[in-house]
C-alpha cells in the first residue's frame, strides 16, 4: 500500500468533508466564469468534484496516484485512471487541482507538474489550483489528531519544520477475527511561495486570493493561463 493509498483508505476520519465541499463550491464557482467545455481533474479523489461539473454539462476527466481512489471512480462509472498527468492524452478547457495537490510536490517536481499541465491545456485553457499558506501548515495542519470506528482507528502526528510538513498515518483496521491490522506511512507536504509561480514558462499566473477554510488564512487559489 503506497502513503496515498493509506490517506485515501484514512480520509473519511480526517474530518474534512465541509471543508471539500467549500473548496468544490469555490472552484465551481470559478470556473463559471470560464464557459468551460472540458475539464481535467488533477489528484481527483472519489470524483466529487468531477460529479458537480458533469451534472453542469462539462466534460470530465480525472487522475489520481491512489489506485483506491481511482477504483472508486470507476466504481460510479466516472472516467479516471491511475497515471501521472504527463501520460494524459487530448486537452482541455480547465484544469483543476483542488485541496493543495501542489504541495504534495517538491520544487523540482513543482515545475515539471507545472509544465505539464501546460501541454494538456487548449490554446487560452486555464489552470486553477489552491496551495497552503505557512499559516495553513503551521497553525492548522500541524499537531495529532486521533478519530475511531467500531472498525478502525486513526492517528495522525504532523510537523511543520524547514518549509516541510511530516505527516505520520497510522491506521488500526479491525479484522473479522478481531484481531487489527496496522498500517502507517508519512506523507512530505512543501511549502511554496507565491513567488515560486510568478516567472514560469508555459502558464501565467493571471490571480491570486488567499482565503479561510478552518477560521484562519490558511490558503491561497492561483488561478493560471496557458501562455
Amino acid at each position: 500500500m503506497t502513503n496515498l493509498d493509506l490517506y485515501a483508505k484514512a480520509e473519511h476520519l480526517l474530518g474534512i468533508e465541509e471543508a471539500t465541499e467549500a473548496l468544490y463550491d469555490l472552484y465551481r464557482c470559478e470556473l463559471d466564469e470560464y464557459k468551460i467545455k472540458t475539464l481535467l481533474d488533477v489528484g481527483c479523489g472519489r470524483g466529487g468534484f468531477m460529479q458537480r461539473m458533469i451534472s453542469d454539462g462539462v466534460v470530465c476527466k480525472g487522475v489520481d496516484l491512489s489506485a483506491v481512489m481511482v477504483s472508486e471512480c470507476k466504481e460510479q462509472g466516472l472516467d479516471a485512471e491511475c497515471i501521472d498527468v504527463s501520460e494524459v492524452e487530448g486537452k482541455y478547457d480547465a484544469v483543476v487541482s483542488i485541496f493543495d495537490v501542489l504541495n504534495f510536490l517538491d520544487k523540482e517536481a513543482l515545475t515539471k507538474f507545472l509544465n505539464a499541465v501546460a501541454e494538456k491545456l487548449n490554446d487560452d485553457g486555464i489552470f486553477i489550483a489552491d496551495i497552503n499558506t505557512r499559516y495553513g501548515f503551521s497553525d492548522v495542519a500541524e499537531g495529532t489528531m486521533s478519530n475511531d470506528t467500531d472498525a478502525e482507528f486513526l492517528s495522525v502526528d504532523a510537523v511543520f519544520e524547514n518549509d516541510e510538513l511530516h505527516t505520520k498515518f497510522t491506521l488500526f483496521e479491525k479484522n473479522a477475527d478481531g484481531n487489527y491490522t496496522k498500517h502507517q506511512d508519512t506523507i512530505v507536504q512543501y511549502f511554496h511561495k507565491i513567488t515560486a509561480f510568478s516567472k514560469l514558462d508555459a502558464l501565467k499566473l493571471i490571480e491570486k486570493q488567499t482565503f479561510s477554510l478552518y477560521d484562519t488564512e490558511d490558503k491561497t487559489l492561483l488561478i493560471f493561463k496557458k501562455r
